[in-house]
């Protein structure tokens, strides 16, 4: 990890004690010890287990697109993918060093530049279809909770929702219409042109020519294997299940055994969705708002309210970039991604 990047995980996690220190101004250290301490340890296992399945059947999807051409790709190196784009996502704006974080890691087990970039793509673009398709559930049922308590968070939700369904309407384009992309993409790219060479600027174009080609090949031959992607799909589902379940596991941790477990998972849902707007890496100071204005109806002690947002945030964000620092330190395996790999029979 570069120094940028050490100094940023240091300023993030700086600044998450200072808005965890400005979330207990009205809370005595003292009584938030005590709820600590009255916790339930099962339930909070069951919620830190949730996390760690997140991320292992993040690997599991890696290492399914992965393998499928290049059957020497081993699971250790599918799980270090995952793990270093958590620590990424944290300290960069909008999530946007995860996916380049993805790619270093892959590159250095061997895999070839094109294939781990459409790998990525791809897993990138089911990710992001059935966050919408579990945001719009989450539309269905607990929206109209957000609307009637905290009207100017529905405008965020609503906000969020548009921008991830342009996103995979803007993917789909690329995977299946790639002529229309590139006519799109050379009108939106045009204005680079004023701030660059020509040189450089033929060589950015082509460069994001071939990407659009890639992803799209990639999806063509991924749209031949139906048992595949539908592989894929139910593993995303299952993964983001168990992510979006971690706030209901933390309430029954502090005791509170009548929530209903869909609502929570919504609102839970709709924090995820929020937090994507928000510049700060993390989303620090709009996650732990979110949660706070979302919850405190089904949390009515202060101090418990406050102590579950600690928890939510270091199982969902400061927990994820810890484990994705050490994965940087694990000498990955190398495998032999050239013409002569084993392709699996489709």
């Amino acid at each position: 990890m570069s120094r940028k990047n050490k100094f940023t995980f240091m300023l993030m996690v700086l600044i998450g004690i200072v808005i965890i220190g400005y979330s207990m101004r009205d809370v005595k250290l003292s009584v938030l010890i005590h709820d600590f301490f009255t916790l339930d340890p099962l339930w909070l296992i069951v919620a830190f287990a949730c996390i760690c399945i997140y991320l292992l059947v993040e690997a599991v999807i890696t290492k399914v697109l992965v393998s499928n051409r290049v059957s020497t790709f081993t699971f250790k190196d599918a799980l270090r993918v995952p793990l270093v784009e958590q620590l990424f996502n944290g300290i960069t704006p909008f999530s946007s060093g995860g996916q380049p974080g993805q790619l270093v890691v892959m590159l250095q087990t061997g895999i070839d530049g094109g294939r781990a970039s459409s790998v990525l793509l791809m897993k990138f673009v089911v990710y992001q279809a059935m966050i919408v398709v579990n945001f719009f559930i989450s539309l269905l049922i607990g929206f109209h909770y957000v609307a009637t308590k905290m009207q100017y968070l529905s405008l965020f939700v609503l906000f969020g929702f548009l921008i991830h369904f342009f996103v995979i309407v803007a993917l789909l384009m690329i995977m299946y219409w790639p002529s229309f992309t590139k006519k799109v993409t050379r009108i939106l790219f045009h204005p680079v042109k004023w701030f660059v060479k020509d040189e450089k600027y033929d060589s950015m174009r082509v460069t994001l020519y071939e990407k659009i080609d890639n992803l799209y090949e990639e999806s063509i031959r991924i749209g031949r294997q139906p048992k595949l992607m539908i592989k894929v799909v139910l593993l995303t589902l299952v993964q983001l299940a168990f992510y979006y379940l971690i706030p209901y596991f933390i309430m029954l941790a502090l005791g509170y055994y009548n929530v209903n477990v869909f609502m929570v998972t919504s609102l839970h849902i709709m924090i995820v969705m929020i937090i994507s707007l928000f510049p700060i890496p993390g989303g620090s100071g709009g996650a732990e708002f979110s949660f706070e204005s979302l919850f405190q109806s089904y949390i009515s002690s202060n101090s418990k309210l406050v102590l579950a947002m600690i928890l939510w945030r270091i199982l969902t964000y400061y927990f994820g970039m810890v484990v994705g620092a050490i994965a940087l330190l694990i000498k990955p395996d190398k495998v032999n991604d050239s013409h002569k790999v084993v392709r699996k029979k489709e």
